[in-house]
């Protein structure tokens, strides 16, 4: 049977993974420089035998042509940027570019596709279909690799009837994948806010007009857009956790500086949020005497799993895996620009369990200390190729 031998290849070339994946985590690259990244992925791609497109400078986009008839297509993403962290941890792969790490596992997802790409290229006499496979740069910057490579015609020539995306979860104990239909991530956005006042001594106010104070009612203030005019349906988050008022002890400065993140899985009230936030801070600031310039950025939409797909999914993850290591997940107010994807095709984004308390592998991502349980990438590479398949009907 094909899960079989699915699940032989991926032990066989369970090396070739490890090795891929500590040669990424010791050679990061943050969003949109990718460029060593991808001409590591394009070597290995071009030596199974896969022509290349690049997209969005540093994306790599391959088809694997299964050679029974089929016009079925499915899409597999893996994105490749790292993060501006310094890496904390004592192993021999650790990064080698100080001041930059993959922290967020985008070196496990790189290293799978390139696996599930080997055990896919091995099996295409056995298979009807196409597998487009998108190797992703600048995951974790906006405007987010996504969105490029969707402009660039990521999704047509051939156009998938799905995609499929799998990410690191430090939560989840390595051996187990977590699922979850119809809304799952937040769309976010960044505020950069500035509130100008008048600065001066601070044993003489009545002479100023005190940002900072002025600032501290506004944070109050925004909150009540969450409160008070979201739907308590609706999750919503608005923190803010940057705040410069670069005064002393006895100086009132003349502005202050505030960057802040707006989150939520409804793209209506995302808008209707937005206009919220500025005429309430704009209004309150220039009732105090003061001004108030408020940006936002807007960034990745909410990701949304289609229903139908993800239960497909889930239901072929059971088949391969056992139904004991195949979880429910919540929502989860973070963002990724997987959404993109999912806002225009049918999608399913799905968690990789990477835990491994007997090795104290449990921190989170985006820490200096985050690593991956390497034995979830045997099962990860095949999982892929497997649900690869059976969405091409094989």
């Amino acid at each position: 049977m094909i899960k079989e031998q699915i699940q032989q290849l991926s032990k066989d070339i369970f090396g070739d993974t490890v090795a891929n994946r500590r040669h990424l985590h010791a050679n990061p690259e943050l969003s949109f420089s990718e460029v060593n990244t991808s001409a590591f992925v394009a070597g290995k791609l071009e030596a199974l035998g896969l022509t290349c497109q690049r997209m969005a400078d540093n994306g790599i986009v391959a088809l694997i042509q299964g050679e029974k008839p089929s016009e079925n297509v499915v899409a597999l993403r893996a994105d490749m940027d790292a993060l501006p962290i310094t890496e904390a941890n004592d192993v021999p792969y650790k990064s080698r570019n100080v001041g930059v790490m993959h922290a967020c596992g985008h070196d496990a997802h790189t290293s799978s596709l390139l696996g599930t790409a080997q055990i896919l290229t091995s099996l295409k006499s056995q298979f009807g279909g196409t597998v487009k496979l998108i190797f992703q740069p600048a995951e974790e910057k906006l405007p987010g690799g996504a969105s490029l490579m969707i402009k660039e015609g990521v999704l047509e020539n051939p156009k998938p009837q799905a995609v499929i995306g799998q990410h690191v979860m430090p939560l989840i104990d390595a051996g187990k994948v977590g699922f979850r239909a119809g809304k799952y991530m937040a769309s976010t956005d960044e505020l950069y806010v500035t509130v100008r006042g008048k600065g001066g001594h601070g044993a003489q106010p009545q002479q100023n007009i005190d940002p900072v104070i002025i600032t501290a009612h506004m944070l109050t203030a925004l909150q009540q857009v969450v409160s008070r005019f979201a739907d308590p349906k609706s999750p919503t988050v608005l923190s803010f956790g940057k705040v410069i008022a670069n005064g002393a002890t006895n100086v009132i400065p003349n502005e202050v500086y505030l960057e802040g993140t707006f989150r939520t899985m409804d793209e209506k009230w995302r808008k209707e949020a937005h206009t919220r936030m500025k005429k309430l801070a704009e209004g309150l600031c220039e009732s105090m005497g003061a001004s108030c310039e408020f940006n936002i950025m807007k960034g990745y939409p909410f990701l949304i799993n289609e229903e139908k797909l993800t239960a497909s999914t889930r239901g072929h993850a059971e088949d391969y895996l056992g139904k004991e290591n195949v979880l429910d997940l919540d929502i989860w107010m973070a963002a990724e620009d997987f959404a993109y994807y999912s806002q225009v095709a049918d999608s399913c984004f799905y968690r990789l369990g990477t835990r491994n308390e007997s090795r104290g592998i449990t921190s989170s991502v985006h820490t200096p200390t985050f690593d991956v349980e390497e034995s979830a990438l045997e099962m990860s590479t095949g999982l892929m190729a497997y649900l690869a398949l059976k969405q091409l009907g094989n």
